[in-house]
């Protein structure tokens, strides 16, 4: 089956942090005053170790976690103070990549895939899994992309975790997102694997123009594919600034210590 023609993929969205505070209820500090701007098209890399603040910035992003005090502009929309209908609106518009792929692993993967056109399906086609034929060459387009249309009717459980993450990638694609947001999505996944969905992101990126954020904690990862670099420690922005140039120091003032090789993927 052939992948349907390319279409001129949704303007990007900037991103935008104004002295963004996020407190969690038990008092725990997310992110303090963060202030970024994000230009539509960038390819962000933020590194930052467990704890860091850098998964609370993209659930922040995306409207998961609400804002404390501050202003965040999330293209045509102000989230902070957002009311539910506008989050949801701009939800639609995010496509989201997690470390556990998050699949229906019964579920074949067009199913799976197109999970990703429910913001734009109407209730009763969701409710009774009828997709019109437009959904479904989305979804073999987005599957084409990240080179794993051929296993379109396989179960996601069946797969391999580096083909879970690519049919995650594919969901998120179908959306025709104007950001994509990945939380650590190649954590779980060995070497050759990861450069391979780290390369798919950043052919996203290049090839469509969208906005993508990843966070990792991998320095080597950070600096081959990112082409900005934010660093995050203890919930605030420490480093800001091209991702090939970062040094190892710069690294370790990031994680606030010295460099290990658990840091590095390709050791």
């Amino acid at each position: 089956m052939e992948a349907a023609a390319s279409a001129a993929a949704p303007t990007p969205w900037s991103i935008r942090l104004d002295d963004v505070t996020v407190r969690y209820p038990n008092g725990t500090i997310g992110l303090n005053g963060v202030s970024l701007d994000i230009a539509a098209g960038e390819m962000v890399a933020v590194v930052g170790l467990s704890g860091s603040g850098k998964s609370t910035l993209i659930r922040t992003i995306n409207g998961l976690v609400p804002v404390t005090s501050g202003v965040l502009d999330v293209g045509e929309h102000r989230v902070s103070g957002a009311s539910p209908r506008t989050l949801r609106r701009l939800r639609g518009d995010i496509g989201m990549v997690f470390q556990s792929f998050n699949l229906a692993g019964r579920a074949s993967v067009l199913q799976n895939v197109l999970v990703g056109r429910l913001a734009h399906t109407s209730l009763w086609r969701t409710m009774l899994g009828v997709y019109q034929e437009s959904d479904r060459q989305r979804a073999y387009q987005a599957l084409d992309r990240v080179g794993i249309l051929a296993k379109l009717h396989s179960r996601a459980a069946d797969l391999s975790g580096g083909q879970q993450q690519r049919v995650a990638i594919a969901r998120a694609l179908a959306q025709e997102p104007r950001i994509v947001l990945a939380d650590e999505p190649v954590a779980s996944l060995d070497p050759p694997t990861a450069h391979g969905v780290m390369g798919d992101l950043r052919r996203i990126n290049r090839d469509l123009g969208i906005t993508v954020l990843v966070n990792l904690h991998l320095l080597d990862l950070a600096r081959e594919y990112g082409a900005r670099m934010i660093g995050m420690r203890a919930g605030e922005v420490v480093y800001d600034g091209p991702a090939a140039s970062a040094t190892d120091a710069d690294f370790e003032s990031i994680y606030g210590r010295s460099i290990s090789a658990g840091d590095r993927l390709d050791t």
